[in-house]
């Protein structure tokens, strides 16, 4: 039994190719994104250890021995330490204002932060009596240098989630799109024709709708209930193609629709579980998309069989595209995995919600 393939909203993941092609690690993200993300937790835990690292090279200078640098270490933390914190928090909060702000003046108000914040670290040090005249310049300057590497990281981290021009987002377009899912589109159309023309102009309608979207403006993330969506679309479409051989099993939670992804994340997953999966088999493979939420994590997961003696070889690229788009998003707040046992491929995200 076919299923009747749904074209509606269907967007131009299909047309891009999936996740196998090169490029897609700065595909579909936004032209503008915030720079001061500091509210992330892997960015927090980066900027807390370059400073520390900072702080116990710098503790070096003038000690003997161990013991005495660690003591230094260990008086400079303490006044570091909340500096670090409070310049972060102070981002973090300030960030929709700074967005706003062109790079230099962001440049400068990162600065200007880390300024305050390297004297809120000396007075805490003075308030406990550990230093003794308060170095409050040097502390005022050591914040501002410190705060402009950290704005430097922030502007790098947020320039890989950009794309680099129109041009480059054109050309990478046009290397993603597969001729081979448009051929067949079309074909399953043609032989529509006769039998079922409404489904067939359908069919024609929304693929012209397909190329419309590819060329329409990206964002950053979308909601895992949308890239579903699109998934079931995309899978309705190789129904029709593929028959009996694609057998599709959907276990989803309501209450982890919510959880953001990169664009175009979930559907290549798919596509590339029937293309190793289903068309190498002429008895066709099992394809699951499971989610379920798990506290503030949501558990994504795809499962394709595969034909005997076919290996999981073909995935590398594909997933490692996968992988870097989804750090970039979330940072270390986000897990991949993959894994192949008995003839079952799996690729498991963790997602925060």
């Amino acid at each position: 039994m076919r299923v009747q393939p749904d074209f509606a909203s269907f967007d131009e993941s299909t047309v891009l190719g999936g996740i196998s092609q090169p490029g897609d690690s700065v595909a579909r993200v936004p032209a503008r994104v915030v720079v001061f993300d500091a509210c992330n937790v892997g960015v927090v835990l980066r900027a807390v250890l370059f400073v520390e690292v900072v702080v116990g090279v710098g503790a070096m200078f003038g000690t003997s021995h161990f013991v005495e640098w660690l003591l230094r270490f260990s008086l400079l933390t303490g006044g570091v330490l909340p500096a670090t914190l409070a310049w972060l928090i102070a981002a973090c909060v300030l960030k929709g204002q700074l967005a706003r702000r062109g790079n230099v003046q962001q440049w400068l108000g990162g600065m200007l932060l880390g300024a305050l914040a390297g004297l809120y670290g000396c007075g805490l040090l003075v308030m406990m009596g550990m230093i003794d005249p308060a170095p409050w310049w040097a502390s005022a300057a050591a914040g501002a240098l410190l705060s402009s590497v950290l704005v430097a990281g922030l502007f790098w981290r947020a320039k890989a989630r950009t794309p680099a021009a129109t041009a480059a987002r054109l050309a990478e377009l046009q290397s993603r799109i597969r001729p081979h899912f448009l051929f067949n589109t079309l074909n399953s159309a043609i032989a529509l024709v006769r039998a079922e023309p409404a489904q067939a102009e359908a069919v024609l309608e929304d693929l012209s709708e397909l190329f419309r979207h590819a060329l329409a403006d990206p964002a950053e993330s979308v909601t895992l209930g949308a890239e579903i969506a699109l998934a079931k679309r995309y899978l309705a479409i190789e129904q029709v193609r593929f028959g009996e051989r694609l057998q599709v099993q959907w276990s989803l939670d309501p209450e982890a629709n919510g959880a953001k992804l990169p664009p175009l994340l979930l559907q290549p997953l798919v596509e590339n579980a029937v293309r190793h999966g289903v068309e190498p088999s002429a008895g066709g493979a099992q394809v699951k998309i499971s989610t379920v939420r798990r506290g503030s994590m949501v558990v994504l997961k795809v499962t394709n069989s595969t034909p005997a003696g076919v290996g999981e070889r073909g995935h590398g690229l594909a997933l490692a595209n996968v992988r870097e788009r989804l750090a970039l998003l979330h940072d270390v707040q986000a897990q991949f995995k993959t894994a192949f046992k008995d003839g079952i491929f799996q690729v498991r995200l963790e997602l925060p919600l």
